[in-house]
């Protein structure tokens, strides 16, 4: 992916994509950022399935494709506070990432996962950390 630092200024970082079927609603992006320790996302991976063909999010977290008539490129924003991060990234590996997790898990099954329940709220305590860290 490209962080985008100005209109003028982007670079392109190494990103980690990771989906678990113990917590098969989230997605988690590990973004490598040079002389930093790596920093790890998780949310909703409805959220990703969405923001690659239209604007999605509230909050903490938007995705939103470059061009709505092209599935070509889409931005990422990640905020803390006043704090944000925006990212841009090619729709393919995106697309891509999000057709292995849906042969894991097919979305809207998530809950028919016979061990969810039973790790919901270690999974939710790893989520509230990673932001915490984040």
């Amino acid at each position: 992916m490209s962080f985008l630092v100005s209109e003028e200024l982007s670079f392109r970082i190494p990103v980690e994509l990771r989906y678990e079927t113990s917590d098969p609603y989230a997605v988690r992006l590990t973004f490598h950022l040079p002389g930093d320790a790596p920093v790890t996302w998780a949310f909703g991976r409805e959220l990703l399935i969405d923001g690659v063909g239209r604007p999605c999010g509230e909050g903490d977290v938007r995705v939103t494709p470059v061009e709505p008539d092209s599935l070509g490129e889409v931005l990422i924003r990640l905020q803390v506070g006043s704090d944000q991060a925006l990212f841009r990234s090619s729709t393919a590996p995106l697309v891509a990432f999000l057709d292995r997790t849906d042969k894991l898990v097919p979305l809207g099954q998530e809950g028919s996962l016979a061990d969810f329940d039973a790790h919901l709220d270690e999974a939710l305590d790893r989520i509230l950390a990673e932001q915490g860290a984040g």
